[in-house]
């Protein structure tokens, strides 16, 4: 896609620029700079968009300093956020529904008293204090995976190639290729036999 020598996206709605360390390959496309909006990542290449990749309208980047996002080929994301503070990695031809929620870190603490003091703090000069007993963990997304909207998939998660996540699922453990997993926590419901597959990729 084009971008402009100020970083700018011809077109866009929103006034703002395409961070440095932003790499798009021309073939891809991102329809706002407004899902930089919470982008604060200071890697080399905090988000990597490969030929074909699409992120749409309400995507969000909420990528910390640390953080650094891959997007495979052919990938749609459709109004997602991604929530990243160390390594968020989408493969090829996959699929991002309406809301869906990709996060390698909570970031806020699971003690009560810990998290008191962090909203104290943030209250009082609005910094953000994570609580560094609760590293990132990397979230894999395998090849044709496909997330429902309003799925959410949490941190140390690898998704395998070809599954699918269904509508509303919350993914706490590892989901194994070609499957299709539903429910809050994500359950396995059954495989996605050869069949189906060579099925699928005659229409691809």
């Amino acid at each position: 896609m084009t971008i402009t020598a100020e970083r700018k996206l011809p077109g866009d709605w929103y006034d703002g620029i395409v961070p440095a360390n932003v790499v798009l390959d021309p073939a891809a496309h991102l329809e706002t700079t407004y899902s930089f909006n919470l982008y604060r990542s200071r890697a080399d290449v905090g988000l990597r968009m490969a030929a074909g990749a699409a992120a749409y309208n309400g995507t969000m980047f909420d990528v910390g300093p640390r953080g650094r996002v891959t997007v495979g080929g052919c990938t749609m994301i459709n109004v997602a956020r991604i929530v990243c503070d160390e390594r968020v990695e989408i493969g090829n031809h996959v699929l991002v529904s309406w809301n869906a929620v990709i996060m390698d870190t909570y970031r806020a603490s699971t003690d009560p008293a810990v998290r008191r003091r962090q909203l104290e703090r943030f209250f009082h000069d609005r910094s953000e204090s994570p609580d560094e007993r609760l590293k990132p963990r990397p979230v894999r997304i395998g090849d044709a995976a496909w997330l429902g909207f309003d799925s959410v998939v949490l941190p140390g998660v690898t998704i395998g190639e070809g599954s699918v996540v269904a509508c509303r699922s919350v993914v706490v453990t590892d989901v194994p290729p070609f499957t299709v997993v539903a429910g809050n926590p994500a359950q396995v419901i059954r495989d996605i036999a050869p069949g189906e597959r060579a099925e699928g990729n005659r229409h691809a």
